[in-house]
């Protein structure tokens, strides 16, 4: 029997407790952390899906100023192609971004932002986003406040 064996032993039988921890405390620690991530997991997840929105907003809005540059170069929005088609830009996308335009007096736009199901983004309380050539800021989602 080793050094340490034997140190263990002889404290067991004294009635010493040697380091370590039972299971029952490795049980309440799992209990405790399992609660804690209950209650943080959604609300970091609701925090993830507004950052996205916020990101798809400001690439609406930065949409439909350059759709206002376009027009003030060629006096109607017919023909204008948006530089990007998602947000974000690079890697998966959150939302889709597509661009309605219609001829005639006045030429007017449309410019949607899609939520994506990836990312769980397409439960956002927001919906859909759209912007159009008047500044008018619509969604498809039950939040009141969304822009």
């Amino acid at each position: 029997m080793n050094e340490l064996n034997l140190r263990r032993s002889r404290a067991f039988y004294r009635g010493i407790r040697v380091g370590g921890f039972t299971l029952i405390e490795l049980m309440i620690v799992v209990a405790v952390i399992a609660i804690l991530v209950a209650i943080a997991y959604p609300a970091y997840d609701n925090y993830v899906r507004k950052t996205y929105r916020a990101d798809a907003q400001a690439d609406l809005m930065e949409a439909a100023s350059y759709m206002e540059r376009y027009y003030t170069e060629n006096n109607t929005y017919v023909g204008a192609a948006l530089p990007y088609s998602q947000t974000p830009h690079g890697g998966n996308a959150r939302y889709n971004i597509t661009l309605v335009t219609a001829a005639g007096p006045p030429s007017t736009f449309t410019i949607t932002s899609t939520a994506q199901a990836l990312g769980g983004q397409s439960s956002d309380a927001c919906g859909n986003m759209t912007i159009n050539n008047a500044g008018s800021k619509t969604h498809t989602g039950s939040l009141a406040n969304c822009w």
